[in-house]
């Protein structure tokens, strides 16, 4: 089903690209010419991104421009304007005044996708404070872990979700104010230590004046997946909607006025980027759904909101995949003309699946919450190489430099090696709170080491490999796992599949991997042996791995990423560190 490349064809239809021309394009990009797009506070006041994000369109006469169009549990589209999410945020915004909050507080949500979320994002970047999403589905541990970590003193959340996670642990939590729940009446009576949201906003004015903000205000504080130990909290800026708007532009072909869906979790940085700013900023409507993965509702989504440009996971796509396209095939989806992917790199089967589905390819791309924006890409008037992570967007120089020890040293063409990213950008992260040598441990000599091995061809296309610490060393051999898995999906009868390196007294490591079938196929011994020949065939006998093991769900991260550590410590029977970020039950083979 894979291609070398798929050739793209435009819809007469479509609007002409945002990029056209990839290489006329980089050669005049600057960072200050991208700056000079956005509006601005009035009167030279600085940068704010949640004015950029509504306030700018209200001035620009597009208030009655719909922003959202919030699809309940029961399926009905409530629509917000963006002079009623101007209103809404700016309540907010005064909220945090009435409450006695300076700026630089560090408001957290726990919430699912219901409009409060983003009247509490947008107005706590209204009131210069810090907004902290946090995903809805963690415990308590893991949600009391972060807000102390991020010194959090407002919480906005829901009754039941305060019920089940802060309640009980209210007295470990010293620093948390106020918590204002979001789906309680205004004259609700609410349990003690808590107010409703609804009250609160009652009370004050929906008017506000943004105050001035230094572009190197922080902004977003979020907190990354660990391999071991407490995750690391990245700080953004607002600066950082420069990049946002820009990779919203050029890498998703967003157009103002489109509807636009982004299925991330809003506690993600993914959801609040590409879910929220981004997109508002470029004066898209952004389509939400409250409900979790549902394939028959996702389809019926796209095809009756007119959905334009769909960004989602890896996950999600493979979901998809394992049910076939018959179910894709009952709708029509005549506005839909850009698919996108991010979070674990796409196998080649799942970037072609899209056009068996839809007549269109997903288009994979990279980036990680410390860049804060996408980095690299397939763009929509460039031809696509299934399996690849695309090019460098506009703006960033990207290398691959050898990894280990000394001075940056770029590797040859098809090398394997660590991908690199020549500093600064606008969304480049400025620090880990509270970890000062963590973060400069990921620069040298002006490069942001990603952590992230990779491979780029001779035409600049780069090849995702495997996390640094990931690779498999066996008998002299790098392995990357993403190879592996890459290998083992162009088979038929396999969805998805995670690969480790197992110790062996020969060897040093010999591959192991995880297995996943697609509907219509059984765990067995003969179809065992197929796949280790297949493997062997793709990969030679050195790659390919010498164990398979079958398997109904894989550890995953909810942005799709397997953890290929948890894996290994099952395997191994090793200590499995922090999974307050797993989706998928640790140690069991259940959702």
């Amino acid at each position: 089903m894979s291609a070398a490349v798929i050739r793209k064809q435009r819809s007469s239809d479509a609007p002409p690209p945002n990029l056209s021309d990839y290489e006329k394009v980089c050669r005049r990009f600057t960072w200050e010419a991208a700056r000079a797009e956005l509006a601005g506070l009035p009167g030279g006041a600085g940068l704010n991104m949640a004015h950029e994000a509504v306030t700018r369109h209200i001035a620009e006469g597009h208030g009655d421009r719909i922003a959202l169009e919030w699809v309940d549990a029961v399926g009905a589209v409530h629509p917000t304007t963006y002079a009623q999410l101007e209103a809404l945020s700016n309540r907010f915004a005064n909220a945090l005044a009435a409450l006695g909050e300076p700026p630089g507080t560090r408001v957290f949500s726990l919430l699912g996708r219901i409009p409060a979320l983003y009247a509490t994002a947008l107005g706590t970047l209204k009131a210069r404070s810090v907004y902290a999403p946090l995903f809805a589905a963690f415990g308590p541990e893991p949600v009391r872990a972060r807000l102390n970590k991020g010194e959090g003193r407002v919480l906005v959340t829901t009754l039941p979700l305060y019920q089940r996670r802060i309640a009980a642990q209210r007295d470990a939590l010293p620093g948390l104010r106020h918590v204002l729940l979001a789906d309680v009446a205004a004259d609700a009576t609410v349990p003690p230590g808590t107010a409703s949201l609804a009250s609160l906003l009652e009370r004050v004015p929906d008017t506000y004046r943004i105050g001035p903000t230094e572009p190197e205000t922080p902004a977003l504080l979020h907190f990354t997946s660990g391999t071991t130990g407490m995750p690391k909290a990245a700080v953004l800026v607002h600066d950082a909607i420069v990049t946002q708007r820009v990779t919203a532009r050029l890498a998703l072909d967003l157009h103002a006025g489109e509807r636009y869906w982004c299925t991330a979790d809003p506690g993600w940085v993914t959801g609040s980027v590409y879910g929220i700013l981004a997109p508002l900023a470029l004066g898209a409507t952004v389509v939400v759904d409250a409900a979790e993965f549902d394939a028959e509702r996702w389809y019926r989504i796209l095809a009756e909101r007119d959905v334009a440009v769909w960004y989602t996971a890896p996950t999600a796509v493979r979901l998809l995949m394992k049910l076939g396209t018959a179910l894709a095939r009952q709708h029509r989806y005549p506005a839909l003309r850009f698919l996108a992917s991010v979070g674990e790199p796409l196998n080649p089967e799942a970037v072609c699946w899209g056009e068996e589905a839809f007549g269109l390819p997903f288009h994979d791309n990279w980036w990680q919450t410390e860049t804060g924006a996408i980095m690299i890409a397939n763009f929509a008037a460039m031809d696509i190489r299934p399996g690849s992570m695309g090019r460098p967007v506009p703006g960033i120089a990207a290398e691959v430099l050898a990894s280990g020890e000394g001075p940056p040293r770029p590797v040859a063409v098809e090398t394997l090696g660590e991908l690199a990213l020549r500093t600064p950008w606008p969304s480049l992260f400025r620090g880990y709170l509270g970890e000062e040598a963590r973060y400069r441990k990921r620069f040298q000599d002006g490069w942001y080491r990603t952590g992230d091995l990779v491979r780029r061809d001779a035409d600049g296309y780069y090849w995702f490999v495997g996390r640094a610490d990931d690779v498999i060393k066996s008998a002299g051999h790098l392995i990357g796992p993403f190879e592996v898995e890459r290998a083992l999906t162009s088979h038929p009868a396999v969805v998805e599949a995670g690969a480790i390196g197992k110790p062996d007294p020969v060897s040093g490591e010999v591959v192991k991997a995880f297995v996943l079938l697609r509907d219509g196929y059984e765990p067995n011994e003969a179809l065992r042996r197929e796949l280790l020949a297949h493997a062997r065939t793709r990969l030679g006998a050195a790659v390919a791995p010498k164990e398979i093991e079958f398997r109904t769900t894989l550890p995953r991260t909810r942005s799709g990423k397997i953890m290929r550590r948890l894996l290994k410590a099952q395997e191994l029977g090793l200590p499995e560190g922090d999974i307050s970020t797993l989706e998928t039950a640790p140690g069991s083979d259940r959702p």
